[in-house]
């Protein structure tokens, strides 16, 4: 029951995180401090860029890259922003995903070992019983053997006489 509403509230979250990035795209163009930092960061990522298709097309890369002009610059940080943000939250959730995963993993292995602890353990007492009945079949030969064959059948009696003359002391 649990499980399908954490994945039912991790695709809620991820859904959610695109109109938030959408806002934060907008806010990001407006506030003039953060538009001059945008513009710059999505220039030099403009030239990061360029440089890169040129080398891997074979084309010469002594050529100076022009800068974007001031819009595109802020459009592309802002859609850099946004994809960001939903790319972190996307990435959060697996996280989160694969500790849950792992806890519960942990749990199940734990229950195992204690399983196979109690195994062990009832292993060892059936272990200690069979050699304790080893040890009174022994003794019940080396009396048979005493005492004959006659013995075994009378071992019965003789020991409830015991039982009875200890009784009467």
């Amino acid at each position: 029951m649990v499980l399908p509403l954490l994945k039912l509230g991790t695709l809620a979250l991820k859904t959610l995180s695109k109109p938030i990035a959408k806002k934060l795209k907008q806010q990001a163009a407006i506030h003039p401090k953060f538009r001059t930092s945008i513009i710059a960061f999505a220039q030099a990522n403009h030239r990061l860029t360029t440089n890169i298709q040129r080398r891997i097309y074979g084309h010469a890369t002594d050529v100076e890259i022009r800068p974007l002009d001031e819009e595109k610059a802020v459009q592309a940080a802002g859609d850099l922003i946004s994809e960001v943000f939903v790319f972190s939250v996307a990435g959060l959730a697996l996280i989160f995903e694969v500790q849950r995963s792992a806890r519960s993993e942990a749990k199940k292995e734990e229950a195992r070992r204690q399983e196979m602890e109690v195994m062990r353990q009832r292993d060892e007492a059936l272990a200690e019983e069979l050699e304790c009945l080893k040890q009174k079949i022994q003794e019940l030969e080396q009396l048979a053997k005493g005492k004959g064959l006659a013995g075994v059948f009378n071992f019965k009696s003789a020991q409830a006489q015991h039982a009875n003359s200890t009784n009467h002391l």
